[in-house]
């Protein structure tokens, strides 16, 4: 995709480890180490058969992402793919919804940033390292995509550490008694309070709205499609991991937990994360979580400041956002739309302080519908890139989707199901409500734009 004598394409530069990584990174947010304990009172232990069903999900939404991916690896990924596929207008909503998406979610994730370093600094004033966050990820996303790559590998390296320590030292007080005066501790906690579905089936599928959101921005990989050496061998070899990935990270540490603790008490002392580590011994065990939730934090703002960059490039080269966009420096790094998309991330950190909380909330719920959006396009330009090709052509497509086109139906029923879930709660009842007018008015600005 590089021009090599001009430079007016994005370099290749992200190697097979950092497509690894930025894959696993993404799969792991802040939910899993703070959030955790809504869906386990919500659930109660069944709780893991959510995350496996979840991690289905996603993993036949990646496989309809790499399908196209490897046969089309630009930068745009899924907007240019809807532009490609369904019609210049999906492409424009699903860029832009998409870049809202992690404007919005960059916001929380910077706020949260100035939160978790008053646990070391509580005089710190915390919009200062909120904004310091910014201008680091922003000049690491400026020197090169091979920079980018680096800090996520070194991101998501910090929290498989820390999940890993979390489930062996969580299966030697199972099954040794580490921690508890060597008596092993067992798993009987996983039926004794309730039953394994304490709140029935409906239990599970309440809380299938707060695992599949606790997934949000695994997408990225798609949008490294673009900057990958060898996207034919990298993507593959990323995507087919992510649901081990999640049944070994998700599934596993939530099994220890709620094997070590009753589901019933979980959150009541804060992060499960570090009542587990407090109970392993681990001396000032708050503080290490603090300093993996952070990064874990930094991670997604990263990859908010890396991905929407991009998808403002791609946008201006399809036409359908400012020509200056389009500018590369002399890294080919897509300079105007990462700096355009950090100084939004700035604006949402004074606007999270100054406006109502409520208003806020208008505009992050935005960010949920945004989600739903972005994944059923994705499924819906899969099935539309394999209709475009003839028999002979689907069979030499070097990464189909398995299972398809039930895999495909599968993920649009379950999407579907999470949107019928959300309608239950009003917080999240407010993304349906919002999301469509946000919609809206993108068509109109799209046939306006069109007229000048």
């Amino acid at each position: 995709m590089r021009k090599t004598g001009n430079r007016q394409e994005l370099k290749r530069g992200l190697k097979e480890r950092h497509i690894q990584l930025i894959a696993l990174g993404g799969s792991i947010g802040v939910g899993l180490f703070l959030g955790s304990s809504a869906a386990i009172q919500t659930a109660g232990p069944a709780l893991l058969f959510a995350y496996l069903i979840g991690g289905i999900v996603v993993f036949c939404l990646l496989r309809a992402l790499g399908e196209v991916a490897v046969a089309y690896p630009v930068a745009g990924s899924f907007s240019t793919y809807a532009h490609t596929f369904l019609g210049p207008l999906p492409g424009f909503l699903t860029g832009w919804t998409y870049w809202f998406m992690w404007v919005v979610t960059g916001m929380a994730e910077i706020t949260a940033v100035g939160v978790y370093m008053n646990y070391w600094f509580p005089e710190l004033p915390q919009w200062i390292p909120a904004l310091v966050a910014v201008i680091i990820m922003t000049c690491v996303n400026l020197v090169a995509v091979e920079a980018y790559g680096e800090f996520e590998f070194w991101f998501a390296l910090i929290k498989i550490i820390a999940i890993v320590l979390l489930i062996l030292g969580g299966f030697g007080m199972i099954i040794f008694g580490i921690g508890n005066n060597n008596v092993p501790l067992g798993i009987a906690h996983l039926w004794q309070h309730g039953g394994f579905f304490p709140h029935g089936i409906s239990g599970v599928v309440m809380a299938l709205a707060m695992v599949l959101f606790s997934y949000v921005g695994i997408e990225v990989i798609g949008i490294t499609a673009g900057e990958a050496k060898e996207p034919g061998k990298s993507l593959p070899a990323a995507i087919d991991k992510v649901f081990w990935r999640i049944i070994l990270f998700y599934v596993g540490s939530l099994y220890v937990i709620m094997s070590i603790y009753p589901w019933t008490e979980i959150g009541s002392v804060g992060s499960p994360f570090v009542s587990v580590f407090e109970k392993l011994g681990v001396a000032n065990a708050a503080g290490i979580m603090n300093f993996v939730v952070l990064s874990a934090a930094l991670s997604s703002c990263n990859s908010g400041v890396f991905s929407t960059g991009r998808m403002l490039y791609t946008l201006a080269k399809q036409g359908e956002a400012p020509v200056f966009l389009r500018k590369l420096n002399n890294s080919q790094v897509p300079v105007n739309g990462v700096l355009v998309s950090s100084a939004c991330l700035t604006a949402g950190v004074a606007l999270n302080y100054l406006i109502p909380a409520k208003v806020f909330t208008y505009v992050t719920s935005i960010g949920t519908f945004s989600c739903l959006w972005v994944w059923a396009t994705i499924v819906i330009v899969q099935a539309k890139f394999r209709c475009s090709l003839t028999p002979a052509e689907a069979a030499r497509l070097a990464y189909p989707m398995p299972w398809y086109p039930v895999s495909g139906i599968f993920c649009l029923f379950m999407l579907a199901l999470v949107a019928v879930v959300m309608t239950q709660d009003p917080d999240t009842m407010l993304a349906l409500i919002i999301g469509p007018l946000w919609l809206l008015a993108l068509i109109l600005a799209y046939f306006f734009c069109r007229k000048l």
